[in-house]
């Protein structure tokens, strides 16, 4: 695996079920990969040489008060940028895009009816 001075992911974690999976994923392609906050500075993430950032999904909206958030700093240096589900969505909403409900959620309660 490889040492944390030459880059990898940093993963920004935003309360996704599959962050853990994603990472391992990662290293299993033999990269370096670190969950981190999705809170953290921009400083606390560069501290890594990261060779790309990806921010997780998670169970929130963008549209709700007091959501996650990251570091807009982030997107001030030259590295890419992945976003998955609400990561994605709460970077396309600080980039002025929209984000609309399907009216169906991915989280939360769901009816089974066994039979």
């Amino acid at each position: 695996m490889s040492d944390y001075k030459n880059g990898g992911v940093i993963i920004l974690d935003f309360g996704s079920q599959y962050t853990q999976l994603i990472a391992r994923k990662i290293r299993e392609l033999n990269v370096f990969s670190c969950i981190l906050s999705h809170d953290s500075t921009l400083d606390d993430i560069m501290m890594y040489k990261p060779n790309a950032i990806i921010l997780s999904g998670g169970p929130s909206s963008v549209y709700e008060q007091n959501t996650p958030d990251y570091d807009n700093e982030i997107l001030k240096v030259d590295i890419p940028i992945l976003g998955i589900c609400y990561g994605l969505h709460i970077l396309a909403h600080h980039s002025g895009g929209s984000v609309k409900s399907t009216g169906q959620g991915e989280y939360g309660f769901a009816k089974i009816s066994i039979t």
